[in-house]
């Protein structure tokens, strides 16, 4: 492979793989690469809700410290190689394909054997390994996991602390039908004798949590109740006596930001120095994360957010709630294969809103006729196949007492806002 393309093309060819638990796979091909997980520092990142941002916040506060911070998300909203960046820049054509034509031999190496072909994901995750390690080497590395936990392709890493933001409902094909299922596969990044760092997770999922970290030894620290954060207005909170301004809209990304801010604590012990209160107030003030009611336009008003299961959709609308509610919405909405969108329904019941449901073209994506059917009571709906003419036509009519909201999927979101980039810059 000589170009970044052919490289995400092969990496792509693996999609049909799926998705398949397990770390043995893994495993095998970093041995064979001598081990670059090792040889990194990381922080884990786990939860149902609020990974990418809580990277986002912890990565601006670093970069504010003049600390060079390696991170790994998913999915990508602009462009694949973002997955993989160092402070903000995406992994560059040269090093993608370097990396990849190292992994490739692998791959087709353990393909052969029981343990069968890899995945895109554990490509993709072995790939970041191998460029952390050998050629950016970082200070630190942000690692977000993918999917659950215990199986999830990171899940190799020992690292200096972990972070779970959250357990909701959401890919329960996979991790289980209860919260205290879906606790236990999140608890697997917990690590013995590591800190690990809770959000504001209550009920069976806490305890699930709580036994996890009693089993192996990790100092539990849980929002609420160890630390906690103090809302003074939708862009203002207090954390230990300090305000801090967050630019990113939704009482939500508070909790985020706390986390981030807690963690900072575990990292300064590795650094063997403080962090300094203005690259935390500071990095707090400029963390933005593409997807996350992120304005796209200002007139009309034109936001994306990327809420895709019941957690989501309940932040979305008491976001929606706090900044819109003397607004007509128009909501556009495109779910994958599965999603029961009636909680954003129902929470969105005393406002106005017209709903726009979408096909989009990720394989999973649900066709437009059949997320309609789930507006069977709603008034204001319409069934969009071609969500661009559709959208379009909404931006160039739509009056100042209007929103336009763009919402579901982060593949449907990341869509739009391709379209929409494109579009503008024309």
């Amino acid at each position: 492979m000589k170009t970044s393309e052919e490289a995400i093309a092969w990496i792509h060819s693996l999609l049909p793989f799926g998705i398949k638990p397990g770390l043995k796979r893994m495993e095998w091909m970093l041995k064979k690469l001598n081990h670059p997980e090792k040889q990194i520092t990381s922080v884990h990142i786990g939860g149902t809700n609020g990974k990418g941002s809580t990277v986002s916040f912890l990565r601006h506060i670093l970069e504010e410290e003049q600390v060079q911070v390696g991170t790994f998300t998913s999915p990508y909203i602009e462009r694949f190689e973002e997955r993989i960046s160092i402070n903000g820049t995406p992994i560059s054509s040269e090093d993608l394909v370097w990396g990849a034509n190292k992994v490739r031999p692998l791959v087709e190496q353990v393909a052969e054997t029981d343990l069968g072909s890899p995945t895109e994901f554990e490509v993709i995750t072995t790939i970041m390994f191998l460029y952390f390690a050998e050629r950016a080497k970082p200070d630190i590395c942000l690692i977000e996991v993918g999917l659950g936990g215990r199986f999830d392709s990171t899940n190799v890493i020992q690292p200096i602390v972990s972070i779970i933001t959250m357990i909701g409902h959401d890919h329960m094909h996979i991790l289980g039908e209860t919260l205290e299922e879906i606790a236990f596969e999140k608890a697997g990044i917990i690590k013995p004798n590591t800190p690990i760092i809770l959000g504001d997770i209550q009920g069976d999922a806490r305890v699930v949590m709580e036994e996890q970290a009693h089993q192996k030894k990790a100092a539990i620290s849980i929002l609420k109740d160890d630390f906690t954060y103090e809302t003074m207005d939708a862009g203002q909170f207090t954390y230990q006596h300090k305000q801090y301004t967050v630019s990113m809209l939704g009482e939500h990304q508070h909790h985020n930001a706390t986390l981030a801010l807690k963690a900072c604590e575990e990292i300064e012990k590795h650094l063997d120095r403080p962090i300094s209160n203005d690259a935390k107030i500071e990095g707090i003030r400029k963390t933005t994360w593409p997807g996350r009611m992120e304005w796209l336009h200002q007139s009309p008003a034109l936001l994306i957010d990327g809420a895709h299961n019941q957690e989501g959709f309940h932040a979305l609308a008491q976001t929606l709630k706090q900044q819109f509610a003397a607004k007509k919405i128009n909501l556009f909405i495109g779910v994958t294969e599965g999603k029961d969108v009636t909680p954003l329904i129902d929470e969105l019941e005393t406002m106005n809103v017209s709903y726009y449901c979408c096909s989009f073209s990720f394989f999973r994506g649900l066709p437009a006729t059949e997320l309609f059917q789930q507006f069977g009571k709603v008034q204001q709906k319409e069934e969009v196949i071609d969500w661009k003419t559709k959208i379009v036509e909404k931006i160039g009519t739509a009056g100042t007492d209007e929103v336009i909201m763009v919402t579901g999927s982060l593949y449907f979101i990341s869509e739009v806002r391709h379209f929409l980039k494109n579009k503008e810059a024309k």
